[in-house]
């Protein structure tokens, strides 16, 4: 069984209440991706694949950005709620789905994970790596870390970056799409930082966190962790901060899981398996972001694991056992 961990949808009633905050772009963006609203075109789009299943997460655009603290909570409840609702007519293609939150509103956001994933059913919460533009390790947002900590269930984590985001000081936006193409990656190697930076692995050493696109540049890091971070090494008349945490920095960012959409990259991918491990590696294509409405990601991730240097049991560990660990499934 092959189940897509990372995936994205959007309820037709929740962007259609989505679309009285955001700009008429991103409705524009979602409707004409013919699988993202339209679940019985997914469905269809899907039907070739008898061993696959995907558990849902919503697509961007993150209500954080464009809503007010004292609107998001409902939209976050509407979002939640139109994907409960796929799941629950469809349980054999959709077997679980991920809560999104009010994070600028980080008391409701707690609320939220009460209401959707202790009591609605939710197998955990999908957080973006900035709260507009505020770093995840601040303390208003740790209580969020805890619940999810409590609860024993894990938290996906998606990278977000606007193209008002320059590449360089200099300018004003950032320019050949290198705000998504590369900076997204990074956005999400520098909130996995900021995280095990901040203790939270430390207070919680047990919680789950999934970093999109296997761990993004984390991987391709791994010689630079210690002695770039570990040794406090003078740089301009001051010492970069020593890493004083129980685990080597290595072992610390091994405690994410790292997903397999990687969009058909063969050896990022096998990097990727590498760094984290089989154990820590879960089968997610990112559908339906490709010309094809995600049959570009979903075909193309499977031809790279299947061809990647690992054993079958490493495969399975990937495809479904780690899957099915995040949907709290321990038989």
């Amino acid at each position: 069984m092959k189940i897509d961990v990372f995936n994205h949808i959007m309820a037709a009633d929740a962007l259609e209440k989505m679309a009285a905050f955001v700009p008429p772009h991103f409705v524009r963006i979602l409707s004409g991706i013919p699988t993202m609203l339209d679940v019985d075109a997914r469905l269809r789009h899907i039907e070739p694949f008898d061993d696959y299943s995907q558990v849902l997460s919503a697509s961007n655009p993150v209500i954080d950005d464009w809503v007010g603290p004292e609107d998001t909570p409902a939209l976050a409840r509407a979002i939640n709620e139109g994907m409960a609702g796929i799941c629950a007519a469809h349980p054999d293609r959709f077997p679980g789905w991920i809560a999104t939150l009010p994070m600028n509103n980080p008391d409701e956001a707690v609320k939220e994970i009460d209401r959707a994933v202790r009591d609605g059913g939710a197998c955990g919460i999908q957080i973006y790596s900035n709260v507009r533009g505020k770093p995840l390790d601040l303390p208003e947002f740790q209580p969020v870390f805890a619940r999810m900590d409590e609860l024993d269930k894990p938290i996906w984590l998606h990278p977000i970056r606007p193209m008002t985001h320059p590449d360089y000081a200099t300018e004003e936006t950032s320019q050949f799409d290198i705000w998504w193409a590369l900076g997204w990656a990074y956005e999400t190697s520098a909130a996995m930082a900021r995280i095990v930076f901040s203790g939270v692995f430390e207070r919680h050493p047990d919680l789950k966190i999934v970093a999109h696109h296997w761990g993004a540049y984390i991987p391709h890091a791994d010689g630079r962790m210690e002695p770039s971070w570990s040794d406090g090494v003078m740089i301009a008349g001051k010492e970069r901060p020593l890493w004083k945490g129980e685990r080597s920095l290595r072992d610390s960012f091994q405690l994410f899981y790292g997903d397999t959409a990687m969009f058909g990259g063969q050896a990022a991918s096998q990097c990727g398996l590498a760094f984290f491990g089989a154990e820590h590696s879960v089968f997610a294509t990112d559908y339906p972001f490709d010309k094809e409405a995600g049959m570009l990601n979903l075909k193309g991730t499977i031809d790279v694991i299947e061809s990647l240097d690992c054993s079958d049991e490493d495969r399975r560990q990937i495809y479904e056992l780690g899957p099915r660990m995040l949907l709290g499934e321990t038989g």
